[in-house]
């Protein structure tokens, strides 16, 4: 799951992937979640929210923690219902580690994302298996659109001493093989949509497209 010291040390995703560009993804150019200062009470009524991501590998169905990650969640919240998710991609996929999406399209191209929110890392959620989180550069307070699955637990990824962790948001309840599916896809490099002559790594060599996104009416 968005480039900084922590993302170009794991993942080469360019400032654009703010997730692990900073240090999570071997040696990529990450891209930055950019979202922007959304409201509150946006999940005022609802404390654990549940969004369906149907992908081209099957269904996903997230539980969002509203209650520990209110801007997290408001922030995820306002780009599902504004459709900005559909027809993104997983750009990055690394095995044992993370998949990351939300914000490139089919063509490698970033789309655009609302001002950045202030990083919730301390929330006491943590980066383990099947959990979602924002990706981010290494500026805490940078995420956007962009988001990752956790594929093992990545206590490296949680807030620690000057560390100031990836903000969990909530975890998959559905869909978890579909997950594994996706974190073993073959990847190459592949050259970046905005940036031509810049490769960017980890990407499905088949994409994977999340053709919608949508708030589960319980």
């Amino acid at each position: 799951m968005p480039s900084s010291n922590f993302h170009r040390k794991h993942v080469n995703v360019k400032t654009n992937f703010r997730m692990f560009a900073a240090a999570i993804c071997v040696t990529s150019v990450m891209a930055l979640l950019t979202c922007r200062p959304v409201t509150a009470q946006t999940t005022a009524d609802n404390k654990s929210p549940e969004v369906e991501l149907d992908t081209s590998a099957g269904k996903i169905i997230i539980a969002l923690d509203a209650e520990k990650a209110p801007k997290t969640v408001a922030n995820f919240l306002s780009y599902v219902k504004s459709g900005h998710y559909n027809g993104t991609i997983f750009h990055r996929v690394i095995p044992d580690f993370m998949i990351q999406g939300g914000g490139l399209d089919a063509a490698m191209k970033e789309k655009k994302t609302q001002p950045p929110i202030i990083n919730e890392g301390g929330n006491g959620l943590k980066n383990v298996k099947y959990s979602i989180a924002m990706a981010r550069t290494n500026d805490p307070n940078s995420a956007t659109s962009q988001f990752f699955i956790n594929t093992k637990d990545n206590g490296f990824l949680n807030q620690s001493g000057r560390n100031p962790g990836y903000a969990v948001f909530g975890r998959v309840v559905k869909g978890l093989g579909v997950v594994d599916a996706v974190s073993k896809v073959k990847t190459s490099t592949k050259e970046s949509g905005d940036r031509p002559g810049l490769p960017m790594q980890n990407v499905p060599v088949t994409a994977v497209t999340i053709k919608s996104a949508k708030i589960i009416q319980k």
